[in-house]
């Protein structure tokens, strides 16, 4: 027995911990490595705004019935709907339900990667104004695209009002977008997070300013063709002679 305990006692002395240390000591290990990983991680938070207005046209003489083309039957309307999501320049859609869609966009090449982004947007309009929200943004394509999605976030708002300013009508949009993008690759791992921040602000804005407009005039080509239809499937009574 006496030589057990001298062996036990050499064997610690050497510097062979027990099993029980052993694990205790692993343990801390990993937390700290894992606390300093979170810590290292470095994310660049990007948003950029664009409001604009439009007038629109005036179609009360059409027919006797007050507001019947008024803008916010068009944006209730399926064919409304359609324009705001801008279902011709859609790869696919299709209905989630009553007022959210998975719009997957056409592939595009990106570096030497096809990449189909997908949204998942909600249309909310009401007798007031109509909310676009996006509730998810990925990448499909090949593994190492569809992993990136686990390196950012995306949100989106667009809210489309209308009022009356010196007896004209305008229709009038506020997109709001958001991007939550971690940097994790070299040489922008280096960097401070200003230097992705700041270029990276200013390309989305860019990007903001150009498709807010061109939104805009699609919204008011549309409406004035679905206003068109409408009055082909008046009631003879209703059109005025």
């Amino acid at each position: 027995m006496r030589v057990s305990s001298v062996g036990t006692s050499s064997s610690s002395i050497l510097g062979f911990p027990n099993c029980s240390s052993c694990r205790r000591n692993r343990g801390i290990a990993r937390l700290y490595k894992a606390q300093m990983s979170s810590d290292a991680v470095k994310r660049a938070n990007l948003s950029s705004r664009k409001t604009e207005s439009i007038k629109l046209p005036n179609y009360d003489d059409i027919s006797r019935t007050r507001d019947m083309f008024h803008i916010r039957e068009f944006l209730r309307h399926p064919s409304g709907i359609e324009s705001i999501l801008n279902t011709s320049a859609l790869q696919s859609y299709y209905s989630l339900d009553s007022n959210t869609y998975r719009c997957t966009l056409p592939r595009l090449q990106l570096l030497n990667f096809e990449v189909a982004p997908e949204l998942d947007l909600q249309v909310t309009p009401t007798s007031k104004d109509c909310l676009v929200k996006m509730l998810s943004c990925k990448f499909e394509g090949s593994e190492i695209v569809e992993r990136q999605n686990e390196h950012f976030s995306a949100s989106m708002t667009n809210t489309i009002t209308w009022d009356t300013r010196d007896s004209d009508s305008y229709l009038n949009v506020d997109v709001r977008l958001n991007i939550s993008l971690e940097i994790y690759t070299r040489p922008f791992s280096l960097l401070p997070v200003s230097a992705v921040e700041t270029p990276g602000n200013l390309m989305m804005q860019a990007l903001v300013d150009r498709l807010v407009p061109l939104l805009l005039q699609q919204l008011l080509r549309d409406y004035d063709k679905w206003v068109k239809q409408q009055r082909q499937d008046l009631p003879e009574d209703l059109v005025p002679s």
